[in-house]
């Protein structure tokens, strides 16, 4: 089986587009969505739309959460609190009641675990950024796999000894150990590389391969600027950060 795995959209409706188009071409059998679907971009409504015809299974991301009245925002910088705000303005009841629903974490059958933070307090929406932050979700992770996003920075942590890393774009998954998975952003890249982040993962080959496509960022940066929202949001996806 393949899985089309792909997240941190935050309404970036170029980027996903092109993502989604390049996995039809690998002919993924089922999409899975890591959640941030909405928050900094102009195209909340259209996101969220294409993610839900599309994924099988989808978790809330913090953004989503916050959106939807879940999450309180007093602690969300100035330029995400005017996009939770904004976006809010451009969904309907039935769109806000369906970000409401997602669930925090998904379990499929006995291979794929997917959150959109941490495993072990996956409400508090923390980042994995240390080998310490990875082995307390590790710790808690019954499938071989997990996949998550929230950091928008691509990298794997392996369970063992101690726990190791790699931001490698080809990892093998052993089927007997646990791995986690961070596969970076649609929408909004930290990693200093512009690139639409999304991945694949193979079940026959036990290999997830973390891809990188562009999309046209001038056009998603100047839909920003257009809807009002703040400047820095569309010029933060020219670097990557």
């Amino acid at each position: 089986m393949k899985f089309g795995l792909f997240g941190d959209i935050h309404a970036n409706l170029e980027a996903l587009e092109v993502v989604l188009a390049e996995l039809e071409k690998e002919q993924v059998d089922t999409y899975i969505c890591l959640g941030d679907i909405v928050g900094y971009g102009a195209n909340p409504g259209e996101c969220l739309e294409r993610s839900r015809e599309l994924a099988k299974f989808t978790v809330a991301g913090n953004h989503d959460y916050a959106i939807a009245g879940k999450l309180n925002i007093d602690f969300f910088n100035a330029y995400a609190k005017e996009a939770v705000l904004w976006t809010r303005e451009q969904l309907s009841k039935e769109q806000i009641q369906w970000l409401r629903d997602l669930e925090l974490v998904h379990k499929y059958e006995d291979q794929v675990t997917i959150v959109h933070g941490t495993l072990n307090f996956p409400e508090m929406f923390d980042y994995i950024q240390t080998s310490y932050d990875a082995h307390l979700s590790l710790e808690l992770l019954e499938t071989p796999v997990c996949f998550l996003g929230h950091s928008h920075v691509p990298v794997a942590f392996f369970q063992g000894p101690t726990v190791s890393f790699t931001m490698d774009y080809e990892i093998d998954i052993d089927p007997n150990g646990k791995t986690l998975v961070n596969i970076g952003s649609v929408g909004q890249p930290r990693d200093e590389n512009p690139k639409a982040a999304y991945a694949v993962y193979d079940t026959d080959r036990q290999k997830v391969e973390i891809r990188r496509v562009e999309y046209d960022v001038d056009k998603a940066a100047r839909k920003i600027v257009d809807a009002g929202l703040p400047e820095i949001l569309g010029e933060r996806l020219k670097y990557g950060r």
